[in-house]
């Protein structure tokens, strides 16, 4: 017996035994991910310009996260880890899916080529709830390889609206086109729609017909919005609500990205009114969280008092928000500060529904569960790091590996190996780089950081021997 099956006979045989055991159903995971939402972008973190209701609801029933980071500054490899429970760098996933193998002859380095597909290989973790019995639904953004590696083969049931692209073309119906990209895009399944009809609430409508559809079987929901990721289109009537409330101040300044983050927090109320209609709500896990910070170019938000933003590997470029709700098994309106990652998900997840110990065994993961922080959010993990790795260049950054500890940030950037320390407990917006004042410190983080990549034989940059400097 391979691996796989022994995977989906052990799980679910455990599985079931579990709710026989018990009595009791399963609970359903309702998974709510976000696309470019920065860490300050809702009100529960502190937008000042935005309105999210429904996330303080979500955040007043559940327990809210302080310190929760995407694996990495970008989304298709935030995305991996979080089906995986796999850091990045393990996948050689490390840029998002249309750049993975494009070539940079102008840089001082010269990225490496990394995977553009999700393997089939990976024991993802809609696979591993499919095999305990769950129903699987994809809907909305995916963004993990080319159509022979859609989500439908990978785990889930049902795939609506999933792609290779990273963004719409628009998101108003009919959802395609060529205006904004050399190449056509259209969000496949979301026919027969009419003019006007807005892509955040369409993928709502599928994500509540796929709930329907799940009948007695308990259900993963990969609800995975677009928004509030570029083209920057807030529903007409929304972007002149936000320009009404602009004023001197504020952190937050861009009506269109106001609307198309109100029409987010909209329909996240709309999957939990459905739920509690549906009398799920009580044996249903809720997570919300974004797969890295806000873009900050063009004024299109602002990720204060984090520095930076989408693509570096600053606190604005990572920490995302995350919200976890089950009113079964947690305390409402809590807070945790203990590091987080979306590496953990998968285990969290599968401690959560009874996860067999065959799964621990066979599926060796980066991440660890937190599943005993929902119920005492100030417990302390078995883990003192959490690393990062992006070989490649954005707007934001240059090639650039870091680690994360409770307390402290070093940085390392190669194309010089310039090294940055920060005191994160201190000093949130990394202002004050203490790497020539804390020499053991930066030693005792860069050893670890270096043993790290090589225990995963991280890619590296390579010398560029065609740059040049540009002319001063």
């Amino acid at each position: 017996m391979n691996r796989r099956s022994f995977l989906k006979t052990a799980l679910a045989g455990t599985t079931t035994f579990a709710a026989r055991a018990t009595g009791s159903k399963p609970p359903n995971i309702v998974l709510i991910l976000a696309d470019d939402l920065g860490w300050s972008d809702t009100t529960p973190y502190g937008a000042d310009l935005h309105e999210t209701p429904s996330l303080e609801r979500l955040a007043r029933e559940g327990v809210r996260f302080e310190r929760a980071y995407a694996a990495a500054p970008i989304c298709s490899p935030t995305r991996a880890s979080i089906l995986t429970g796999k850091y990045p760098a393990r996948l050689r996933m490390t840029i998002w899916r249309e750049s993975a193998r494009r070539v940079i002859s102008n840089e001082r380095l010269i990225p490496p080529m990394v995977e553009e597909n999700l393997p089939h290989s990976e024991y993802t973790l809609a696979e591993a709830l499919h095999d305990a019995g769950y129903f699987t639904a994809h809907v909305g953004k995916w963004h993990l390889g080319d159509p022979s590696h859609y989500a439908a083969s990978q785990g889930f049931d049902v795939d609506i609206g999933g792609s290779q692209w990273g963004a719409p073309e628009t998101y108003f119906f009919p959802y395609k086109g060529n205006k904004r990209f050399p190449e056509f895009r259209n969000i496949p399944g979301l026919h027969y729609g009419e003019p006007g009809e807005y892509l955040t609430d369409r993928l709502t409508n599928e994500a509540l017909n796929a709930i329907d559809n799940a009948g007695d079987r308990p259900f993963l929901l990969n609800l995975c919005f677009h928004t509030p990721h570029t083209p920057i289109e807030g529903k007409p009537h929304l972007v002149e609500y936000y320009m009404s409330k602009l004023k001197p101040g504020l952190n937050h300044t861009n009506p269109g990205f106001a609307a198309m983050v109100h029409s987010m927090d909209e329909n996240v109320g709309r999957v939990l009114d459905y739920l509690e209609q549906k009398g799920l709500a009580d044996n249903t896990i809720v997570l919300f969280l974004s797969d890295n910070g806000g873009f900050i170019r063009d004024n299109i938000t602002n990720n204060a008092p984090l520095r930076s933003g989408k693509g570096a590997l600053y606190e604005g470029g990572i920490r995302v928000p995350l919200i976890v709700k089950y009113p079964k098994k947690i305390a409402a309106g809590k807070v945790c500060k203990e590091p987080v990652s979306t590496i953990d998900l998968y285990p969290t997840l599968m401690e959560l529904i009874g996860k067999s110990d065959a799964l621990a065994r066979q599926q060796p993961m980066d991440g660890i569960s937190f599943a005993k922080l929902l119920t005492n959010p100030e417990a302390v993990l078995p883990r003192e790091e959490l690393y990062f790795h992006y070989p490649h260049y954005y707007i934001t950054t240059s090639p650039v590996g870091a680690v994360v500890t409770r307390e402290w940030k070093l940085l390392e950037y190669f194309e010089d190996g310039r090294l940055e320390l920060y005191h994160l407990t201190e000093d949130l917006g990394e202002s004050k780089d203490l790497a020539r004042s804390a020499p053991e410190q930066v030693r005792t983080l860069h050893q670890k950081l270096r043993k790290w990549r090589k225990e995963l034989n991280a890619q590296m940059p390579t010398k560029n021997p065609d740059y040049r400097p540009p002319a001063p």
